[in-house]
């Protein structure tokens, strides 16, 4: 098999302990060096304090890996390596090539390892002008034939956020807001727009997945909306503000497809003088947490 688990992932799975995978695509792609590797040893070790294993997802020279030692993150961290979305894994494969993963491409190889848990940022999902560009993240239809289960603090704020969330209702995707009858916006602890269902302990969503698989539902993921605390979240006002102008500005110099997310994603930071990353890290902290308390409880079987 192609996969590479490092041996304490493997001896964590066979043994039925709580692992939970982390995408490597914010340590590559989201944050600056040498703050990238930083974060990446504090969320592993945010795990570990909540008793899991941590599983970070990336391919180095061709082999997808679940699980990556301190060489192989600062690899990931320096290194000037690719972002591989699901439909590239083959072709980086292939061609013996690194990558950092994204959401689709980490829910997919920590689903091939038998990881049920996966923490993350914020998901893909479809843009705005849809019906002009027809841009929608390949996040969205990989979820919708995996099963595994996503916590993270909805979707990124520059998205369509009703839009995503017909999407995902469409695909048979389900979504449970953390604590919250409304869905979470990334930077924001709310986005404005409702979820139908709530679960307000790991012990409720663990619940959730024995149930699709006791119902042998569609092979679809969960995703948990965990909601970055209003205490850290992006002041709302700014937030408005500074994505206008962001929206204006990619009009305006033209920016189209894949580079309009991290234009825009950029332009926040710049604008929001770093205030936008603080709200990012402080969700994907909380997303690690929670990820790691809801392993343990899957894995009590």
């Amino acid at each position: 098999m192609v996969l590479v688990m490092s041996e304490e992932v493997r001896e964590a799975i066979g043994a039925r302990r709580p692992v939970v995978a982390l995408e490597s695509t914010i340590i590559a792609h989201g944050l600056p060096r040498p703050r990238n590797l930083e974060v990446a040893l504090e969320l592993e070790e945010a795990v570990r304090r909540e008793g899991g294993v941590p599983a970070t997802v990336a391919v180095l020279d061709g082999r997808p890996r679940v699980g990556l030692d301190k060489e192989e993150l600062a690899r990931v961290a320096n290194e000037d390596i690719r972002k591989l979305g699901h439909r590239d894994l083959p072709l980086a494969v292939a061609a013996g090539a690194s990558g950092a993963t994204t959401v689709s491409a980490t829910a997919r190889l920590a689903a091939l390892a038998g990881i049920r848990v996966f923490a993350t940022g914020g998901l893909g999902g479809v843009h705005r002008e849809w019906t002009v560009t027809q841009d929608e993240s390949a996040d969205l239809g990989l979820l919708a034939r995996t099963r595994i289960t996503v916590v993270c603090a909805g979707v990124k704020s520059i998205l369509d956020v009703p839009a995503t969330l017909q999407r995902l209702e469409t695909l048979g995707v389900a979504v449970a807001g953390y604590g919250t009858n409304r869905f979470p916006g990334f930077y924001l602890a709310d986005s404005g727009h409702p979820v139908d269902w709530t679960l307000d302990t790991p012990e409720q969503v663990a619940a959730v997945m024995r149930a699709q698989d006791a119902l042998h539902a569609p092979e679809s993921a969960l995703i948990v909306a965990n909601p970055v605390p209003e205490a850290e979240q992006l002041d709302p006002a700014l937030h408005a503000r500074v994505l206008a102008d962001a929206l204006r500005a990619c009009a305006e110099q033209g920016v189209t497809g894949q580079a309009v997310t991290p234009f825009l994603l950029d332009y926040l930071v710049r604008h929001t003088d770093g205030a936008s990353l603080r709200a990012n890290l402080a969700a994907v902290r909380g997303n690690v947490r929670l990820a790691a308390r809801i392993a343990t409880e899957w894995a009590k079987g």
